[in-house]
């Protein structure tokens, strides 16, 4: 099941350890009614053709029973960006790493602030195990390890 806004805010206000959700900085005009906008932590150019490492401005700490889904958000699925590796195991905790590579026919500026990709969030039915992968307490953009 997909997590409404509603159950978002539900869970970053939780005191409950096993459905804490924690998103910082956590910005209102990001929450979406089924996703949540990451934004660039930094002002980067997309060349084009190519693949760039950009990290999310957010912090980010799922709960055991909580995956997210990344995708490109369509303003910049229209200017030809294509997002990959998008997923985000329960329990995970750290600055994502969104992997956009620029399709398009000219290069593109990224804005520190700048909603870029959507984190659609779902429920994991039964989860009890963390993410404890080398990415675990990931800061800025992490390349391939």
């Amino acid at each position: 099941m997909i997590l409404s806004a509603q159950e978002i805010n539900r869970r970053l206000c939780s005191k409950d350890a096993q459905e804490k959700l924690e998103i910082s900085p956590y910005a209102p005009e990001c929450q979406q009614p089924a996703s949540y906008d990451l934004r660039s932590a930094e002002d980067l150019l997309l060349p084009k053709g190519a693949c760039t490492l950009v990290p999310s401005m957010e912090w980010v700490e799922l709960p055991p029973d909580v995956a997210g889904t990344l995708r490109c958000r369509s303003s910049f699925g229209r200017k030809g960006v294509l997002m990959g590796a998008g997923f985000v195991d329960p329990g995970f905790r750290g600055q994502l790493t969104l992997c956009l590579t620029n399709m398009g026919p000219s290069d593109l500026e990224l804005r520190k602030g700048e909603r870029v990709v959507q984190m659609i969030l779902q429920e994991v039915k039964s989860g009890s195990e963390r993410y404890t992968g080398r990415y675990q307490d990931s800061s800025g953009a992490v390349g391939a390890k």
